[in-house]
């Protein structure tokens, strides 16, 4: 039997077809890792930082873990101290100053320990040592001496974290950080004004403290588990301790407004 003669074209069509699978299939791989990690939170710029991690809610940075705890260590010390406040305030302009307090470190309490758990974080269980050292001053102190030392340690520890929630407020791409702050923003301003209305507050001794402090370094905590980078870097910092608050003399503040 003759063999038959092979179709014209046919061994071209299906080296040709080959090849143009073989093309498609290449830049479909490219391209899908493009397309799947688009939507992916926390793929942009700031994952190239070691401190900043992706998770569902947006990248999370050092900022923002920093500020995550002193929210936690502010209502573990402002709480006991609010709380005292409301006892032993001798006048009701201090003792609503503390009501103010409990009642706004009761809520965002609350909602710290809920955003540490969505993107887990650990927290701290117990107030700083600057911050116990605070309790055991006011426990201390009676009468007008305590009046004074409660609105002014805590002015000053507001005055703070007032500036901290502003920055991270201003720079976070985190939604459950940015609610955190916003609130926090709230808490602290209303915390401020009621110490404020006590008229105790030492506006020179304020004004000498803070014009003294220094950024506060981040606290180092564990990172949540998220793509990272190889760290930039960054130049070195040299700690500066933070300024211990000193009473005024009871002469140098005015009485307080009835």
């Amino acid at each position: 039997m003759r063999p038959r003669p092979p179709l014209r074209g046919r061994g071209m069509i299906s080296g040709t077809g080959v090849i143009i699978v073989g093309l498609t299939a290449t830049l479909l791989a490219l391209i899908f890792p493009i397309f799947s990690y688009a939507d992916r939170s926390g793929t942009g710029v700031d994952v190239l930082s070691d401190q900043t991690v992706a998770t569902s809610y947006g990248p999370l940075s050092g900022l923002d873990r920093d500020f995550v705890t002193k929210v936690r260590l502010a209502g573990l010390w402002e709480l006991p101290a609010g709380r005292q406040a409301e006892r032993k305030g001798t006048t009701q302009a201090v003792r609503t100053a503390g009501e103010h307090l409990v009642e706004g470190h009761t809520a965002l309490d609350e909602q710290v320990r809920d955003v540490a758990g969505k993107l887990g974080l650990q927290l701290p269980d117990r107030p700083g040592d600057q911050q116990e050292q605070w309790l055991r001053t006011l426990s201390a102190a009676q009468g007008t001496d305590y009046d004074r030392d409660f609105v002014n340690i805590a002015r000053l520890a507001h005055g703070k974290v007032f500036s901290l929630v502003a920055q991270v407020r201003a720079t976070t791409r985190n939604s459950l950080v940015r609610s955190l702050a916003d609130d926090a923003n709230t808490t602290v301003l209303d915390h401020i004004r009621a110490l404020e209305a006590t008229g105790y507050v030492d506006w020179d001794a304020l004004a000498r403290d803070m014009a003294s402090a220094s950024p506060p370094p981040l606290i180092p905590s564990p990172a949540p588990p998220g793509p990272t980078a190889d760290p930039a870097p960054a130049a070195p910092l040299t700690p500066v301790p933070s300024p211990t608050y000193t009473l005024p003399p009871a002469e140098s503040s005015p009485p307080p407004q009835q």
